[in-house]
């Protein structure tokens, strides 16, 4: 498969993503973050570990769970701390600070070269964030900052250490570890901190049902394929295309409006996204001998 289809493939997952924002307001009882994001990798990762039939080697325990914690258990409370201390617009720019620090995680720990293209890119993708999701009514809570700020910095960290950490196993079965892993380690908190789930409407099953299968398992094995196979730096970038399909459902669902500074922001998002492929893109030497492949020929 050709690393334009490989990017493009890999660009859905967050594009999916984008529609939490809607399926949580509209879709999910209030006042429960953390027992509603234990139920969105739990079940899915037991399912997924029932369909794949693999479960991690005891060697591999300790890096699941720091992947676990990393791309989910960390990363989704710290997301709905900004969520709740910040508005949206700032939580959304802050998380699209994650681009540039995996650039800096992926030359610490990959070696990966630091481009100037690159970093050029992952600042136009911030400010083009920044236009499409800032408003007026934008405050600084240091705790919402500072949540936002990990939120990012874990992502980062997830995604480049997924990439250092390949088992040899499919995409879809590194997914089932890593959700399950992450719902273990969120369900204490949950049982402490938060009260019971009232009854579930048809319309909370249905929002569950889509966050746990399409925006979870589906979207996550489509992003930990694509670490797997396109540079870190370029595959972060993706991560930008987020905020613009949730700004775009905000408008085609629920009647917002765009202002032009919003249009030229997501202008920007999808320019930086593009040029931050062409930046990450591996520079071929005349002795270089091809990569041996990352996953095993069953992925």
């Amino acid at each position: 498969m050709s690393r334009s289809t490989d990017i493009l493939l890999t660009g859905l997952a967050p594009a999916i993503w984008g529609s939490t924002y809607l399926v949580t307001t509209e879709a999910l009882p209030q006042g429960y973050p953390i027992t509603l994001s234990v139920l969105r990798a739990l079940p899915a990762g037991l399912l997924l570990i029932a369909v794949t039939r693999c479960l991690p080697p005891r060697a591999w325990l300790g890096r699941v769970f720091a992947l676990g914690a990393l791309n989910f258990s960390l990363f989704w409370v710290c997301l709905f701390i900004a969520a709740y201390r910040l508005p949206g617009g700032v939580a959304a720019t802050l998380g699209s600070f994650q681009a540039i620090m995996v650039i800096i995680m992926a030359r610490g720990w990959l070696g990966t070269p630091i481009r100037t293209g690159a970093v050029i890119a992952a600042l136009a993708g911030v400010l083009g964030v920044g236009l499409l999701v800032l408003g007026p009514e934008a405050k600084l809570d240091p705790i919402g900052i500072a949540a936002g700020i990990g939120g990012a910095a874990s992502m980062a960290a997830g995604t480049v250490l997924s990439r250092r950490w390949q088992p040899p196993v499919p995409a879809l079965s590194f997914t089932a570890w890593q959700l399950t892993a992450g719902g273990l380690l969120l369900l204490p908190l949950a049982l402490l901190m938060e009260p019971p789930l009232p009854q579930l409407s048809a319309l909370n099953l249905a929002g569950l049902i889509w966050l746990g299968l399409i925006g979870a398992a589906a979207t996550y094995a489509i992003w930990f394929r694509g670490i797997a196979r396109i540079e870190p730096g370029a595959v972060s970038m993706l991560g930008m295309m987020s905020p613009v399909t949730a700004v775009t459902l905000g408008w085609l669902w629920l009647g917002q409006s765009l202002e032009p500074a919003q249009l030229l922001g997501a202008v920007i998002v999808l320019a930086s996204v593009w040029a931050g492929q062409r930046a990450n893109r591996p520079r071929a030497t005349p002795d270089a001998k091809p990569a041996a492949p990352l996953l095993s020929e069953t992925s």
